[in-house]
């Protein structure tokens, strides 16, 4: 192994990540641009375990939760810390769904639902990967007939690549030989202030995300049919405000996520468009992180369970320390037949891309 491999600038070591699990290799893919700013990612549930970029006055810092060996991303206690999320990204009522006039039954593993594609979802799937250029890794996972209770054999390719703009780019294409349901994302934990110990509130975040309406939830977290509009409630983040102005609003919505943890109908002038969704500034450090994306929602959820757990290099992650911004088309669609459909059928080619771009102002 060469120096240029092992040496980097967010202090992660490429063998703490090498490890072989039923019989495929584990790694660590260091992706740089022509600014010296890094990405890196392992191939563990295409975990990104970090964002090296600049604040105002020219300091790197990590902005993206995760962990700093193998074990701890396999053993973490937030199984979703900034990795990939499939077959299906949020939640389905009860596990169930329809599709051809027949029931499928899905791994009950959030209460009374199935969260993020069950016991075992794609972040916790070891994926075959190509580094294929200083920027760029492409990832494979073959997801099994019947696996977590899914019907059809589905084929999925993430590339990952950061631009010299940095900008954190994610591609997704998957293909499936039956009728099935489709719902990827990514399960980003940013922390734009840096991961420290303890890690920064992002409740002076201030937040701006391009959306007119909102999808309201159930006592089980479960989107009540209901498309409603932003304006008036906790939820208007169409103006830039901070994110912890309304967090804990006398709201029965904030009430029932605990904080925010709900999915954003996009603004959108044609379906599956490339646009802007949302940003974020942290008003300390100047960074500044913007989100576009094909898909028609973005789930935002506010870290409002973590306890305090042990991250890399001794960073620790509090309650409310990140912000996830998790593109995606909407939490249990398949029992919403007027929601943006996630069938994929045989012949078809499911795609999506979604951009984190890193700024200063």
């Amino acid at each position: 192994m060469n120096t240029e491999e092992t040496s980097n600038i967010c202090g992660l070591k490429r063998e703490d990540f090498q490890t072989t699990i039923n019989g495929k290799h584990t790694d660590l893919f260091i992706l740089r641009n022509n600014q010296g700013n890094e990405v890196a990612v392992t191939n563990y549930g295409g975990a990104v375990v970090a964002i090296m970029v600049p604040d105002r006055n020219g300091n790197r810092a990590n902005v993206i939760q995760g962990h700093d060996n193998i074990q701890d991303v396999i053993n973490s206690p937030e199984p979703y810390l900034s990795t990939l999320v499939g077959r299906y990204a949020n939640r389905i009522a009860r596990g169930e769904f329809q599709l051809n006039g027949k029931k499928y039954q899905l791994h009950i593993n959030n209460g009374p639902n199935s969260l993020h594609g069950g016991k075992q979802g794609y972040n916790a799937k070891v994926w075959d990967a190509n580094q294929i250029s200083p920027r760029a890794v492409v990832m494979k996972y073959t997801s099994p007939y019947g696996e977590e209770g899914y019907t059809g054999e589905v084929e999925v390719w993430v590339a990952f690549s950061f631009t010299d703009d940095n900008e954190l780019v994610i591609k997704y294409q998957a293909t499936s030989n039956k009728r099935t349901v489709l719902n990827l994302t990514h399960h980003g934990f940013f922390s734009l202030a840096g991961i420290a110990n303890p890690t920064p509130s992002i409740e002076n975040l201030e937040c701006q995300i391009n959306a007119n309406y909102y999808l309201p939830i159930d006592e089980n977290s479960i989107p009540t049919g209901e498309i409603r509009l932003v304006e008036g409630t906790p939820f208007d983040f169409r103006e830039s405000k901070s994110v912890g102005k309304d967090i804990d609003a006398d709201n029965e919505q904030i009430h029932i996520a605990a904080g925010y943890d709900h999915c954003y109908v996009l603004n959108k002038s044609e379906e599956g468009e490339l646009s802007f969704a949302a940003r974020v500034k942290e008003p300390v450090s100047g960074r500044t992180m913007e989100v576009y994306t094909t898909e028609p929602g973005m789930q935002l959820y506010t870290d409002n369970w973590a306890d305090g757990y042990k991250g890399q290099n001794g960073a620790t992650f509090p309650r409310r320390s990140a912000i996830c911004l998790e593109c995606q088309h909407f939490p249990d669609t398949p029992n919403h037949p007027y929601f943006p459909s996630v069938e994929l059928r045989p012949g078809e080619k499911y795609t999506q891309k979604t951009i984190y771009k890193f700024g200063i102002e």
